[in-house]
């Protein structure tokens, strides 16, 4: 069974890779692709090519773009449709940059890290994502609403990747003008943090995937 669980996930992927060279400056074309994608293709592709991304251009997201990747994130179900997600968005320099020093003071290793510029991973634009601290689904919703935002922002050339190491420093006294900013809803707690900008370099490639952590129960 675990071996038709191991087929099953490599045909996936081959059938996220046929039928298309395209990038997003490039339209498909039959030399190119051969044939039109299916929408089952596209999907497929966008979810097993995703991959986190920790350095990007300095540019800030496009905010017709991050509200189309919200639009997306709040599409995500929730337990008996509370939506009790907070999202709030920041692409201010000022924000990242103070919330940078105020990490740095922290942890300063972190300027150890290979072309270092803020805490984000060097991203322009971040998503905090926020949920109740008294809710059994909160955290649950808030993750479905994360992972539609960040497949949704890889359709559209933009990277992301999940920041929990942010929600301590956050938390921490220096950082509260900045939590204060945020304007989180009375009783919410900080999740999760997402980077999101435009990559600087090529994807990562994925690390293998174990496959016999999943497979049918007779």
């Amino acid at each position: 069974m675990k071996a038709i669980i191991k087929s099953g996930i490599t045909l996936m992927a081959a059938i996220a890779t046929i039928g298309c060279c395209c990038n997003k400056e490039q339209e498909c074309n039959k030399e190119c692709c051969g044939e039109e994608l299916s929408k089952e293709q596209v999907v497929t592709e966008n979810i097993l090519t995703r991959r986190s991304v920790r350095d990007y251009k300095p540019e800030a997201v496009d905010r017709e773009q991050m509200a189309k990747v919200i639009e997306c994130g709040i599409y995500a179900p929730s337990a008996m449709n509370k939506q009790t997600w907070a999202v709030r968005v920041v692409d201010a320099p000022d924000f990242i940059e103070g919330v940078t020093a105020i990490a740095v003071e922290q942890m300063p290793q972190l300027k150890e890290q290979p072309n270092f510029r803020n805490f984000f991973r060097n991203a322009p634009t971040v998503a905090f994502i926020a949920c109740p601290e008294e809710s059994y689904s909160g955290e649950y919703d808030c993750g479905l609403l994360s992972e539609n935002m960040m497949l949704s922002a890889w359709s559209m050339g933009i990277g992301s990747c999940c920041l929990g190491s942010v929600v301590p420093v956050m938390n921490s006294e220096a950082a509260k003008p900045y939590m204060e900013r945020l304007q989180l809803p009375e009783g919410y707690k900080l999740l999760v943090a997402i980077a999101f900008g435009y990559p600087a370099g090529d994807a990562p490639v994925a690390p293998e995937r174990d496959a016999t952590k999943a497979y049918y129960v007779e």
